[in-house]
């Protein structure tokens, strides 16, 4: 491998909807930096974590239409039933739910869990409680895509936080999605829930780290159960 090949891999890529707070935060530390020098590297390490924050890592994503992948990085922080949200129109049966939680640190690119065709994308107002509590499913500020998968109807939930003031989806209703496809970010810490119908295993636990693009978190007729985990 040359160096050029190494410094590449080095340095992550940045995704566009980042260059403007990027721009934002340099401006200003160059601004206050000039007036008096600790804010310049107050500012200085803000503007790095905004760099970070807005990182585009390649995933390699296993393509298989019997596997659900992370839409997120960060701590699985639920696996079990749940009722979706009313308005994609899935009834008030219970469906198994897959929470990640993003803290300010993770990479926040939302990649799709499954193959298939957006049937629906709804945007609810709402509330912006800590992303970690349970009830944020229910009264957050959120963004819906319904996904007609292979092996059935997939919900995928973009939840605001305590934090995190601005979800950002780019896909569109009827838009085919690739397993692993990019298709929206939500700004500073958030939570992202899927849905899934009858037929799924899950295959994390709760606190586990999960890898948007990559971990495999569910599986379509897999005749074990839910996997044992030990803390160690």
């Amino acid at each position: 491998m040359s160096l050029v090949d190494t410094i590449r891999n080095t340095f992550v890529p940045i995704h566009r909807e980042g260059y403007p707070f990027i721009a934002g935060f340099a401006g200003a530390t160059i601004i206050l930096g000039y007036f008096w020098e600790p804010l310049f590297w107050i500012g200085f390490v803000l503007t790095a974590w905004c760099i970070y924050f807005y990182r585009d890592p390649q995933r390699v994503t296993p393509i298989d239409d019997k596997l659900v992948i992370s839409s997120a990085d960060g701590i699985v922080s639920a696996v079990g039933p749940a009722v979706p949200p009313r308005e994609l129109g899935l009834g008030t049966g219970e469906m198994t739910r897959i929470s990640v939680f993003m803290n300010v640190f993770s990479c926040h690119i939302n990649r799709a869990p499954v193959r298939g065709r957006i049937k629906t994308i709804v945007h609810k107002p709402g509330k912006f409680l800590n992303a970690e509590l349970d009830k944020a499913s229910a009264e957050n500020e959120r963004n819906s895509l319904l996904i007609e998968s292979p092996n059935g109807e997939v919900a995928v939930v973009q939840i605001a936080g305590l934090v995190a003031r601005r979800i950002v989806c780019w896909a569109d209703e009827n838009n085919a999605l690739s397993i692993g496809e990019r298709f929206g970010l939500i700004r500073f810490g958030s939570r992202v829930d899927v849905y899934l119908p009858q037929g799924f295993t899950p295959r994390v636990a709760i606190g586990q780290m999960a890898v948007g693009g990559e971990t495999v978190i569910a599986e379509f007729g897999g005749a074990a159960s839910a996997p044992l985990v030990r803390i160690s």
